[in-house]
C-alpha cells in the first residue's frame, strides 16, 4: 500500500501485471477498478442496455407488487364467496312463506355464489401469470412466496371452476322437482350428473396434492397463512366432492331406481352405551321406490325381545362378545363398535321376526334427529307438543323418564317421536324449498358417526365401507386410539358420561414404539332427584352400590400388532381381559364408576413404529369424546 498526500486516502496498490490497465482509486470505499471497465461504463452503447435491464427488473418488481395486491384482493374476496357458500347451505330450512314473503330459490343462491367465486378466482390466476411471475416464480429461495402466489391462484381457479360447478349442478338436480308430482327425487337426473360428480371428485383431489405440494415455510409470513388457509378450504370441500361422487352412485339404485328397496332404521338410545353409540329402541321399516320414500312399519324393542339371529360373525366377534349373547338378545346386539355386525344381526332378527327380507339398514341417534329437525323444522306429537332440535336429545334420553314413569305408556311415547320425526323428515325432503338444507344436514351427520349405513348389496356395501358413514373398525396398520364402553349395569346413566382420551407416543426399544393411553371417565349424574327407572341396577352386584353409580365395560382396541405392557386404573395395578377384532387388539376391563366420581385408566402399550398419528375411534354419545393423539415420528437410532 501506498500513502497518498495528508487528507488523502488509503488506496490499494495495483496488482501485478496490471500497469497497463491503470486502477483508478475511489474514495472511501477502499477498492479500485481498472480504467478499461471505467471506460466502458462510460460508454452509452454499454449503458443504456443496462439500463434497460435495470428498468425492466425495477417495472417486473414493480409489476409483481401491483398485480399481488390486486391478486390477494381477489383471492380474498373468492373466499368470502366460499365462506357465504358453506354458511348458506348450513343454514336451517326457509322460514313458511307466510312469515316473511316467499323465501330465494336455494339452488339459484348457490349458483350466483359459485359464479361470483369462480369470477374473483380467474381473475387473481390471470394477475398472477406472465412474464415477470414466471421467473420470479423460479429464483433460488427468493421465489418461493411468488410460486405460492401463483400456486394459490391457480387452484383457487381450478377449484372453482372444476370441482364447484358440478356440486351446483347436483343441488340443482336435488332441488328439482320428480318426473310426476314433485314429491320425489329424480333419479335419473342424480344418474346424469354421476360422471361429472365423478371427475370433480378427482380434480379435488389433485388440487388438493399440488397445494400441499406448494412451498410451506417462506420468508414471507402472509403468503404461509393463505396456503394454510386454502389447504383448510380444500379439506372440507374434497370430502364433500367425494361423499358427492358415491351418493350419486349408491343413492339411485339404493332409493329404488331399479326396484323396491326396504330398509330397517334403528334408533340408538344413547343414555345407554354400546358400541355403536347408544342401545337399539324404537325401529322404523322404510320403503324406497323410485326416489319416493314412506314407512311401513314402527315398532320398539320389546317386539323384537323374543327374536334371534341366525348369523355367524366368526371366532373373534363370539369370543368377545359371546356371554352377552349379541344375536339373541336385541338391546345387546350392538356391543361392537363395527356397525356391519350390528346391521346383519338387526336385518337377521327382522327377517325371522317378520319373514321380511331387508335390503340394509340404518342406525341414528338422538343427535343425528337434532341435526336433521334443524333443517326441516320442529315435528307435532299427537298432544300438540313440538319435538325440536333443541329438545329432542333432552326429551328422549332424559326428560321422558319422568315425564312417563309407566313403563308401556314411555314405549309408546318413544314411538310416537320416532313417528312424528319421521314423518316431518320425509315431508321435508319431498319439499324442494327444504332440501338443500336438508341434505347439507343428513351429510353432516353421516360424516360425525351419528347416521351409519349398510347394505345388503355387496357392491354398495363395498362402497359403504370406505365412507365413514359405513361405520367400520378401521383395518390395517395405521395407528388407532379406540374407547369404546358398554354400560354393563342397565341404567340410563350414560347421559352423564363424560369421557377424555390422550394417545401418547414414547421412545423406541428394540424397534417397537412405547405408547402411553390415559383414558378418564366421570359420572356426573346428580347425587338425587333422579328417576327410578334412570338409576335401576340390572347387573345385581355382590358389592353395595347408591343411586346415581354406573358399571361400564371400558374397552381399548388397539393398533394391530400392539401389546400390553402394563395397566393401572387409579394408579394401581390393573388386570384387562385380551380379545380381537378385525386386526385389533382389544383390552377389556370391567370398571364401576360412582355418581360424582371420575376413574383413570392407563394403558401401557408397545406398538409398531409408525410416522403419524393415530386415528381416534369416535364412539358417538351424549357428550363427544375429548382426545387428544400427540405427534408421532419414526423410531431412530
Amino acid at each position: 500500500m501506498s500513502e497518498t498526500r495528508r487528507g488523502a486516502s488509503r488506496v490499494q496498490d495495483p496488482p501485478p501485471g496490471a500497469e497497463r490497465a491503470r486502477w483508478i482509486p475511489r474514495r472511501c470505499t477502499g477498492w479500485v477498478l481498472p480504467a478499461v471497465v471505467v471506460r466502458r461504463l462510460r460508454d452509452r452503447r454499454v449503458r443504456m442496455p443496462l439500463y434497460a435491464v435495470a428498468g425492466l427488473v425495477l417495472a417486473g418488481a414493480a409489476w409483481i407488487a401491483v398485480t399481488g395486491v390486486l391478486a390477494r384482493n381477489e383471492l380474498l374476496a373468492a373466499q368470502r364467496s366460499l365462506q357465504t357458500l358453506r354458511q348458506h347451505l348450513a343454514q336451517p330450512a326457509a322460514a313458511p312463506a307466510a312469515a316473511a314473503g316467499p323465501p330465494a330459490a336455494p339452488a339459484a343462491t348457490v349458483r350466483n355464489v359459485v359464479h361470483d367465486a369462480t369470477g374473483h378466482a380467474a381473475r387473481a390466476h390471470r394477475l398472477t401469470t406472465g412474464p415477470a411471475w414466471f421467473p420470479a416464480a423460479h429464483l433460488p429461495v427468493l421465489g418461493d412466496p411468488f410460486r405460492t402466489v401463483r400456486g394459490i391462484a391457480e387452484a383457487s381457479d381450478r377449484l372453482t371452476h372444476d370441482v364447484l360447478p358440478p356440486l351446483v349442478r347436483t343441488v340443482e338436480e336435488l332441488d328439482s322437482t320428480g318426473a310426476d308430482d314433485g314429491r320425489h327425487l329424480d333419479l335419473s337426473a342424480l344418474r346424469r350428473v354421476a360422471p361429472l360428480l365423478e371427475q370433480a371428485s378427482r380434480s379435488a383431489s389433485r388440487v388438493r396434492a399440488d397445494v400441499d405440494g406448494l412451498p410451506h415455510g417462506t420468508w414471507l409470513p402472509a403468503t404461509d397463512r393463505a396456503r394454510t388457509e386454502l389447504a383448510r378450504q380444500l379439506d372440507r370441500i374434497t370430502p364433500l366432492a367425494h361423499d358427492a361422487a358415491a351418493a350419486a352412485r349408491l343413492m339411485p339404485s339404493m332409493l329404488g331406481a331399479d326396484g323396491p328397496r326396504r330398509y330397517l332404521a334403528v334408533f340408538e338410545n344413547t343414555a345407554e352405551a354400546r358400541g355403536t353409540g347408544g342401545l337399539p329402541g324404537a325401529f322404523a321399516v322404510l320403503r324406497a321406490e323410485r326416489g319416493r320414500l314412506s314407512f311401513e312399519h314402527f315398532g320398539n324393542d320389546t317386539e323384537l325381545s323374543e327374536d334371534f339371529a341366525d348369523v355367524d360373525l366368526g371366532a373373534e366377534f363370539n369370543g368377545l362378545y359371546g356371554p352377552a349373547a349379541p344375536t339373541r338378545t336385541w338391546v345387546n346386539s350392538n356391543m361392537s363398535p363395527h356397525f356391519p355386525y350390528a346391521a346383519r344381526i338387526w336385518a337377521a332378527a327382522w327377517q325371522r321376526h317378520s319373514g321380511q327380507r331387508v335390503d340394509g339398514a340404518f342406525g341414528l341417534d338422538p343427535g343425528a334427529v337434532s341435526g336433521l329437525l334443524a333443517a326441516s323444522g320442529p315435528a307435532r306429537l299427537p298432544d300438540g307438543s313440538a319435538v325440536t332440535a333443541h329438545n329432542v336429545v333432552d326429551l328422549s334420553e332424559r326428560a321422558s323418564y319422568a315425564l312417563h314413569p309407566d313403563f308401556r305408556r314411555r314405549k309408546a311415547y318413544f314411538l310416537d317421536v320416532a313417528r312424528a320425526v319421521a314423518i316431518r323428515l320425509l315431508g321435508a325432503s319431498a319439499d324442494p324449498t327444504n332440501r338443500t338444507a336438508l341434505f347439507s344436514a343428513l351429510h353432516r351427520q353421516l360424516g360425525e358417526g351419528r347416521i351409519k349405513v349398510w347394505s345388503g348389496h355387496a357392491a354398495e356395501q363395498r362402497e359403504l365401507l370406505a365412507r365413514s358413514f359405513g361405520g367400520a373398525l378401521p383395518g390395517g396398520s395405521a395407528p388407532l386410539a379406540g374407547l369404546v364402553v358398554n354400560n354393563a349395569a342397565g341404567t340410563k346413566l350414560d347421559y352423564y358420561l363424560d369421557r377424555r382420551l390422550t394417545w401418547a407416543p414414547g421412545r423406541c426399544v428394540d424397534g417397537r414404539r412405547e405408547v402411553t393411553v390415559t383414558v378418564r371417565l366421570a359420572n356426573r349424574a346428580p347425587a338425587s332427584g333422579l328417576p327410578p327407572y334412570v338409576v335401576q341396577r340390572l347387573d345385581d352386584p355382590p358389592y353395595d352400590t347408591r343411586p346415581g353409580d354406573n358399571r361400564l365395560l371400558v374397552s381399548y382396541y388397539a393398533s394391530a400388532g400392539a401389546t400390553l405392557a402394563g395397566a393401572t386404573l387409579d394408579g394401581r395395578s390393573a388386570q384387562l381381559s385380551h380379545g380381537a377384532e378385525r386386526g385389533h387388539p382389544v383390552f377389556t376391563l370391567d370398571v364401576e364408576l360412582p355418581a360424582g366420581a371420575a376413574r383413570t385408566l392407563v394403558l401401557h402399550l408397545l406398538e409398531r413404529p409408525a410416522d403419524q398419528s393415530a386415528f381416534v375411534l369416535r364412539q358417538p354419545l351424549v357428550h363427544p369424546l375429548r382426545a387428544r393423539a400427540l405427534p408421532n415420528g419414526p423410531c431412530t437410532g
